[in-house]
């Protein structure tokens, strides 16, 4: 299985999510921002960082480019897609998920590890896992307070579209606790803590997030 990992101009975290889809078996395909073609992969991650800067607000400039182009494409046809914190941010700005991702309350960066509870664990992303499982991984981000008009956020949680909630103390503020979510048929997540910096207990404060990267594969094969 080959899994694309973008790279935009200010990306920090893409050889921590091309180490983790080689920690689960995967061919780890890079994708510059400016390509056209997704180089036949089977899924595509957008990870973390500052694309383009976060000029204008965080990617809202990375929507437009000429990659995006195509993983909106697929993901539109049912390619697993996920976004890892600005990745999130800029899955949202492409419309692929609902809602948006504010300055943290407080308007502090927050950098800790995190104690999330698993959803839903139907997406393409979460099979590994039990439902109401609780795993720890690393959080970093200034801007991770999601939001979402009261309409969404319902539908959200009646649709079992809420993938990661945040245990214990909210640490941004985002409605509901929500630490990530899904589109309508679970094959494109967001969520701003860091699995790909928790593969290993070696490395990580866990490896509780390699979980993510082999349910992909599953669903790739189930697919």
């Amino acid at each position: 299985m080959k899994i694309g990992v973008i790279t935009f101009p200010g990306t920090l975290d893409d050889v921590d999510a091309a180490r983790a889809a080689r920690y689960a078996e995967a061919e780890a395909v890079p994708l510059w921002h400016a390509d056209h073609d997704l180089r036949g992969v089977d899924a595509v991650i957008v990870p973390g960082g500052f694309s383009y800067g976060d000029y204008l607000r965080c990617g809202a400039i990375a929507k437009f480019a000429p990659v995006m182009t195509e993983v909106i494409d697929a993901a539109k046809r049912g390619m697993p897609v996920l976004g890892i914190c600005n990745g999130f941010q800029i899955l949202c700005e492409a419309g692929l998920l609902p809602g948006a991702l504010l300055r943290n309350a407080g308007l502090h960066f927050v950098c800790r590890d995190q104690w999330l509870r698993v959803e839903n664990a139907g997406t393409a992303w979460t099979t590994r896992y039990e439902p109401d499982a609780e795993i720890l991984v690393p959080l970093k981000s200034g801007e991770g307070r999601y939001v979402a008009d009261q309409s969404t956020v319902d539908e959200l949680e009646a649709e079992g579209r809420v993938v990661f909630r945040y245990v214990g103390n909210n640490p941004n503020g985002s409605r509901n606790d929500i630490a990530g979510v899904t589109d309508a048929r679970g094959r494109v997540v967001g969520l701003m803590p860091h699995p790909e910096h928790a593969i290993d207990a070696l490395t990580g404060p866990t490896d509780d997030g390699l979980g993510m990267f082999l349910s992909v594969l599953d669903a790739v094969v189930k697919a």
